[in-house]
């Protein structure tokens, strides 16, 4: 085991499911200098990215947010068509309020846009501090269409612990999963009367190679359960192996690999898009929500049974191969605008 504040990760049985014997591997967080909390300094280089992923669903159930902080922003087609020289010059801060007044923002930023340190990023307007304890993001956005118009405010995240561990999703280390916080309160504080509190969750993930370039699929959960909560990594990798992960993460930030329940069919989306979750035996998944609507990705709040607790939680299906398809390029540049210019007011 691998052992932090009273934590421990547990490294047995975390190659299964099919798996390539050399990927979905649990190990120690290393390379960045993140194991306490997360850094936004650390290099990016050329066909790479990174990002810092937050989400939140309120205690009530009608609301839901996703927030995600891009340096090399993987779904920019700026970025793609730029040859992905320079990822520092396509970063974005993409905010998507979900239930009543919903909003979406993806603005693509150039470089003049970026400042970051080790414990804090700016993109343009908007910013995300890690306070050592709590992790704040200001937003100043501007919504997307068709609902244009400003989207401001607070989002504040207070995870229960901050977990040490990273898990490599492809044997060659070229793309990484660091679960900072799966357990978090979150506090969301925005204009047009959007405030909320519920269940909370952050992670981020790194990469040195786009996505459509080694996976194919790519299906991901976040479920809370009564000591902590369970997270799903299924994903088809183009190498023709799986990627086949469940990892267990209590309140405490303790990690432990279990055997995932059987993958099961969820209906498709409108985009008639497959997508598929884990389900203990005998147990039909269903989504209970909708939340974002896209012909290469969905974005849903999902029920389901894991190791016999029923759960509702963050569930997202990717298909890259759609992604990849030229024609989506121009239909996300409707969606996503590009901004090269900025100018800091010190």
């Amino acid at each position: 085991g691998f052992a932090r504040r009273g934590g421990r990760v547990c490294l047995e049985g975390a190659r299964h499911g099919g798996g390539h014997p050399d990927g979905d591997t649990v190990r120690p967080a290393r390379g960045r200098g993140d194991h306490a909390g997360p850094r936004f300094d650390i290099p990016v280089g050329p066909d790479g990215y990174a990002w810092w992923y937050v989400d939140g669903v309120s205690d009530d159930g009608r609301h839901a947010i996703s927030i995600i902080a891009f340096i090399g922003s993987v779904f920019s087609p700026w970025y793609a068509w730029s040859g992905r020289r320079d990822p520092e010059n396509h970063v974005c801060l993409n905010v998507a309020t979900y239930g009543p007044g919903g909003r979406f923002t993806m603005t693509d930023r150039g470089r003049p846009a970026l400042r970051r340190e080790a414990h804090s990023l700016t993109i343009g307007p908007s910013s995300v501090r890690w306070t050592g304890k709590d992790l704040v993001i200001d937003i100043d956005e501007m919504g997307a269409l068709p609902l244009l118009g400003r989207v401001r405010g607070r989002v504040t995240l207070r995870p229960s612990a901050v977990t040490d561990v990273e898990v490599a999703l492809t044997p060659d280390n070229r793309h990484l999963w660091r679960p900072f916080a799966p357990t978090a309160r979150i506090e969301v504080e925005l204009n047009r009367g959007v405030t909320w509190s519920g269940h909370g969750y952050f992670d981020a993930n790194f990469g040195t190679r786009a996505l459509e370039t080694d996976f194919s699929t790519w299906t991901w959960g976040r479920f809370p359960v009564t000591d902590g909560a369970i997270c799903l990594y299924d994903a088809r990798r183009r190498d023709g192996t799986d990627l086949s992960l469940a990892l267990h993460i209590a309140a405490d930030g303790t990690s432990r690999v279990v055997q995932a329940p059987p993958l099961t069919r969820l209906p498709r989306t409108p985009f008639l898009l497959a997508r598929q979750t884990r389900a203990d035996p005998g147990t039909t998944p269903r989504q209970v929500m909708r939340l974002f609507e896209a012909p290469f990705y969905n974005r849903s709040l999902v029920r389901t049974r894991l190791m016999g607790q029923d759960s509702i939680g963050m569930h997202e299906a990717l298909d890259l191969d759609r992604f990849r398809l030229s024609l989506m390029k121009p239909m996300l540049a409707v969606r996503v605008p590009r901004r090269r210019g900025w100018t800091f007011r010190d």
